[in-house]
C-alpha cells in the first residue's frame, strides 16, 4: 500500500504508508483462477442449455467459492493490515474494516 492520508474529526491531517505482508496472496490468486475457470465453465452449461438445476448447483459452488476467498482476504486483512493499523493507533483503518465487513455480510 502506498502512502495515504486521513483527516480527523478535529481536522488534523495524518500522512503514512504501510507495508504489509500479505500471506494468503498466492492463495488468493490460485483460488480466484480456479473459480474464474468454474464460473467460465458453468457459462458454458447455460450456454450449452443444461439442466437448470445443474446450472444452480454449478452457481451455488461459485458462490460459495467467492465466499471463502473474501473470507481468506478478510482473515489476512486483520491479521496484517489491521494488527499494524493499532500498531499505528490508524482508527481510520478500523472504520474502514468495519464498513467492509458490512459489505461482506449483505
Amino acid at each position: 500500500m502506498g502512502e495515504h492520508e486521513h483527516v480527523l474529526e478535529d481536522g488534523t491531517i495524518i500522512k503514512h504508508s504501510h507495508s504489509h505482508t500479505h500471506t494468503q496472496t498466492k492463495a488468493v490468486l490460485n483460488r480466484m483462477a480456479r473459480l474464474i475457470g468454474h464460473l467460465e465453465s458453468t457459462k458454458k452449461m447455460i450456454e450449452d442449455g443444461r439442466d437448470c438445476s445443474e446450472v444452480l448447483i454449478q452457481l451455488s459452488a461459485v458462490d460459495a467459492a467467492i465466499k471463502a476467498v473474501g473470507r481468506i482476504i478478510l482473515k489476512d486483512h486483520i491479521e496484517h493490515c489491521i494488527v499494524d493499523a493499532i500498531k499505528d493507533g490508524d482508527e481510520q483503518a478500523i472504520i474502514e474494516l468495519n464498513k467492509a465487513i458490512d459489505q461482506f455480510i449483505k
